[in-house]
């Protein structure tokens, strides 16, 4: 990670790149939503069901340049509330000057009648229509929970002749590999990887209780972690084994996830937290290495050769008196260092 040019007290880096995003779940900041992530997600659910291309067109918009103005010039947006509302996500997406892939959910079976398709030829048919319209894609089965192996064989095939990007759920809660064993008598990253959907354009979402085998196969198939640290905190998920992923070489990224906050240092901190309480040690991660973590490897995991820059203010009070400005940001910043676009 480098400085790419210093005007006065302004100096530019790579914008930040949030891999996972549910913009809409913005709205539940602050709730109490529950004992556990599966009251939550009760709640969380009876969200969805009132949304509308109109609501996500708006309120969208209102997220990502949230998000622009913390310093993410990129975004994924994990989308499974139907098609039309896909396509007001793309606009959203224009309207707040963020670069937008909308990693389109593929969902067989669970949630509500809104998040499924009947077929997972219906589910390509959407995808099709969104890149025919433009949009930049992803495919993204929603997880094993929701997605039946015939889908997911299919979708990783799919994916892999478009050279797609491919982003799943998957390990973020004990019960969600417990009822996996019960049903394909393998975990999680196992079933996917037995499925086809492992390669170098996956990137599995949160990881938490991945365990040995289920990282060897991610790091032999040059696959991703997207960890999003302030809503696995948020909802109890635990915590991602960070030193191990970097032992087998697997690249990790972020996401604001459900937008409990969105600031990409405290991701980074809290990122950066994790692998200093699980180690002992306070050299596991260099700043180079988690800014890079921020921007390029979830460029990467979005497909994205090039998206915008950010600006940060080394005259901002949280910054004063600090002789390496690029060392102290992710130590001490906030989003609050990121000078207005534009």
């Amino acid at each position: 990670m480098r400085i790419l040019s210093r005007v006065a007290d302004v100096f530019q880096l790579p914008g930040f790149v949030n891999a996972h995003s549910h913009a809409f779940q913005r709205a539940l900041r602050g709730r109490t939503e529950g004992a556990d992530f599966w009251a939550w997600r009760d709640t969380m659910l009876e969200l969805a069901r009132g949304q509308t291309p109109g609501h996500v067109r708006t309120e969208y918009a209102a997220v990502y340049a949230e998000m622009r103005d913390a310093g993410y010039t990129a975004v994924g947006e994990f989308h499974y509330l139907g098609l039309a509302e896909a396509h007001s996500a793309v606009a959203a997406g224009a309207e707040a000057g963020v670069e937008l892939v909308l990693l389109y959910v593929a969902y067989a079976r669970g949630g509500i009648d809104r998040f499924r398709q009947e077929s997972v030829a219906e589910y390509l048919r959407g995808l099709e229509e969104l890149r025919a319209s433009g949009a930049r894609v992803g495919l993204a089965p929603h997880s094993v929970r929701a997605c039946p192996r015939d889908w997911l064989e299919e979708l990783g095939r799919y994916a892999a002749a478009e050279g797609l990007p491919l982003h799943v759920h998957a390990d973020e809660q004990p019960r969600e590999i417990e009822e996996c064993v019960a049903e394909h008598g393998v975990r999680p990253i196992e079933l996917l990887a037995d499925c086809g959907c492992l390669g170098p354009r996956t990137t599995i979402v949160h990881a938490t209780h991945a365990d040995g085998l289920e990282l060897d196969l991610l790091g032999q198939a040059g696959a991703r972690v997207c960890a999003c640290p302030t809503t696995e905190a948020n909802l109890g998920d635990g915590f991602l084994p960070v030193e191990r992923l970097l032992h087998r070489g697997i690249g990790i990224c972020i996401g604001s996830d459900s937008n409990v906050r969105i600031d990409p240092f405290e991701e980074l901190r809290e990122l950066d937290g994790i692998a200093r309480r699980q180690t002992g040690r306070r050299d596991v991660l260099t700043v180079e290495a988690l800014l890079s973590m921020g921007s390029d490897e979830g460029a990467a995991s979005l497909g994205l050769e090039a998206w915008p820059k950010i600006g940060i203010d080394a005259s901002h009070p949280q910054l004063r008196g600090v002789d390496e400005p690029i060392y102290a940001l992710v130590a001490g910043c906030s989003a609050d260092v990121v000078a207005p676009a534009g």
